[in-house]
């Protein structure tokens, strides 16, 4: 009697899984996979790129850009990324609170349209300008969607797997990284030609966003607690759940309503200021920052000159580098598999510990790199090894915090903070890393190792354990963090849910 009773609904079940992943996949591919799509293709055409800005200014006046001017263009063109990204991450928290998590990701997708004409015709208008703009919309979108694509997936996701489903957003940045790199192959977009092209190749993923996203719910949490919407929650949780039973989400939603009631979505600088957020602004400061400072970005930049000592052939160094891309992508989906057996701590501890080692016999490596004829090769396997760490640990499970430590009020202003910090730490990694190259030289890893050092000590000690606990549990539990020793504190849980619980 039982199987007859569940053979009907596992279609049904199986349409509504489909309806999650769907979810995930349209969120991702407009979202994080334009964040690392259009941080990877930048480097294929750089030389390119360097050269139409100095034939543009030689029509202009008649003479040749100095190099060091033509440098500078080309520094502002990498740069503006960041800096869009930076203004984007701004914007990211009162886009979610106005216009929801949905929308706002859609919202993001028409900067990336505005600034796909500006590369596809900037060679044909002899304008290097119009290439820098483009570059600011285009980090304006993904400042946008990569804070609020990591809110939307948690707040849509069972908590049984939430981890996993934010986890899909490092998923589809490592993705857009890997992409990146293949279509930036000679063979396919990375010819002297074809470039703009190239730049512009960022409005499919756009397009392909603003095609699929309408279609699906928008966050459940949005519609009940900010928006005050029971029928369109009910209507959202249905489409993503299915026909299982919803009485204790349900119940879960109430007891936040009912704590978020009267109060007002907190603003970013608000955060610092409250007692009761000390160790979730902590985790979220100390652990984003370890991400962007943890020499990731570091052993791609110096990937290139690794493998060159290694006496790969220059034309075959792009391959190689491609090779640094699927690392990550790989060890990212190993970690969506695990972390919601392991946890977020235990992940983020061997990603950490893992870097920390293998940046220790990267410096060995190079420092020994004249006096043995195999320390480029070794130093090599370092590069693979370090980014392979980075994706099992920081690279997905740091975008989670914002999400999990942080209640429905605070959680927008969260995601700014978070945002504005990477962004920052991004642009402050790529303007100082080649003087740290320079002044240290072998030793350029050592600062990002006291980093990693620092990442893992602060997780093993003071960041709490979310696996498979709601918004609810895990707000209490940072309370009793907050308030020691019984002392007092604003309760995150108000009256009418206490009597409620009680009733």
């Amino acid at each position: 009697m039982e199987d007859e009773h569940e053979r009907p609904l596992q279609p049904r079940t199986q349409i509504q899984g489909r309806v999650l992943l769907l979810t995930i996949c349209a969120a991702g591919i407009g979202g994080t996979f334009q964040f690392g799509y259009n941080l990877s293709i930048i480097n294929a055409p750089t030389l390119h790129i360097q050269e139409f800005t100095n034939e543009t200014w030689q029509m202009r006046t008649g003479r040749p850009l100095p190099d060091h001017l033509v440098l500078l263009v080309w520094s502002l063109i990498v740069s503006l990324y960041p800096l869009g990204g930076l203004l984007g991450a701004l914007l990211a928290g009162p886009l979610a609170v106005k216009l929801g998590r949905k929308k706002s990701l859609l919202a993001s997708d028409v900067f990336v349209v505005a600034a796909a004409p500006l590369f596809a015709f900037s060679r044909r208008a002899g304008s290097f300008e119009m290439v820098m703009l483009g570059r600011l919309l285009v980090g304006v979108s993904a400042g946008v969607s990569m804070n609020v694509q990591p809110m939307y997936l948690g707040e849509s996701a069972p908590k049984e797997l939430r981890g996993a489903v934010a986890m899909t957003s490092a998923i589809f940045t490592a993705l857009g990284i890997l992409m990146g790199q293949v279509v930036g192959l000679r063979e396919l977009l990375g010819g002297p030609q074809d470039w703009p092209l190239l730049l512009a190749s960022c409005l499919v993923p756009g397009v392909l966003q603003l095609a699929s996203l309408p279609l699906l719910p928008e966050s459940p949490r949005f519609l009940f607690i900010d928006r005050g919407d029971s029928e369109a929650c009910l209507a959202a949780l249905r489409r993503l759940r299915g026909p299982a039973d919803l009485a204790e989400e349900l119940a879960e939603l109430q007891r936040e309503r009912a704590a978020c009631r009267g109060r007002r979505a907190r603003r970013p600088w608000e955060l610092f200021r409250e007692r009761a957020l000390r160790r979730q602004v902590a985790s979220l400061v100390v652990l984003g920052g370890a991400m962007e400072l943890c020499g990731n970005d570091a052993m791609y930049t110096y990937a290139a000159v690794v493998f060159s000592q290694a006496r790969i052939p220059p034309e075959k160094v792009q391959y190689a580098a491609i090779g640094t891309g699927g690392c990550e992508l790989l060890a990212v989906l190993l970690s969506c598999v695990v972390i919601e057996r392991v946890g977020r701590r235990v992940l983020l501890l061997a990603g950490y510990g893992l870097m920390t080692c293998w940046g220790s016999v990267f410096t060995a490596a190079l420092c020994l790199q004249s006096s043995f004829p195999w320390m480029p090769y070794l130093a090599m396997s370092c590069i693979f090894a370090s980014i392979l760490s980075f994706g099992v640990g920081p690279a997905g499970v740091t975008g989670i915090l914002a999400t999990e430590l942080f209640d429905q009020m605070a959680r927008p202003a969260a995601c700014v903070v978070c945002g504005a910090l990477m962004w920052s730490m991004l642009f402050l990694v790529g303007l100082t890393f080649p003087f740290i190259a320079e002044g240290l030289s072998n030793f350029l890893y050592v600062p990002f190792l006291c980093v990693c050092v620092c990442g893992a000590v602060y997780t093993g000690f003071f960041l709490p354990e979310t696996r498979g606990k709601s918004f609810v549990e895990i707000s209490e539990e940072l309370h009793r963090l907050n308030f020691p020793r019984g002392s007092q504190g604003p309760v995150w849980m108000g009256p009418e849910v206490i009597q409620s619980t009680e009733l």
